[in-house]
């Protein structure tokens, strides 16, 4: 049983950084390809950025390019997204979700079985 829980949001200034945290449990993180999603009040689930399995590949949705980025850290079970210059359009619940069925990653949310419960982002002045 995969088990996701992200943490790391918050409040934050337009312009500011965050880092988001998505911890992995019940599994070995290898076998996995992660993405990371935002779900803004209104709008549809949009993808943020994932990463493949192994060497880490990454893919960025258009609203996160140059501005985050998401790494993995396999021995610690966790993948990470900083996320800088951020402005009010990125406000929104991050959720993370693990894809065991594609090595690289699919940034589309059927790609995807498990699912965390997600963390609060709000840029604000």
């Amino acid at each position: 049983q995969v088990q996701l829980v992200e943490s790391g949001g918050g409040l934050v200034q337009p312009g500011g950084s965050l880092k988001l945290s998505c911890a992995i449990s019940g599994v070995s993180l290898d076998g996995y390809a992660i993405g990371w999603f935002r779900q803004a009040p209104g709008k549809v689930r949009e993808g943020v950025a994932c990463i493949s399995t192994g060497a880490g590949g990454t893919y960025y949705g258009q609203s996160a390019k140059g501005r985050f980025t998401i790494s993995r850290n396999d021995a610690e079970n966790m993948v990470y997204l900083q996320m800088n210059s951020l402005a009010p359009d990125d406000t929104g619940v991050y959720i993370c979700g693990a894809d065991r069925w594609h090595s690289g990653c699919i940034l589309h949310e059927a790609a995807y079985d498990d699912w965390g419960q997600g963390t609060q982002v709000t840029v604000s002045s």
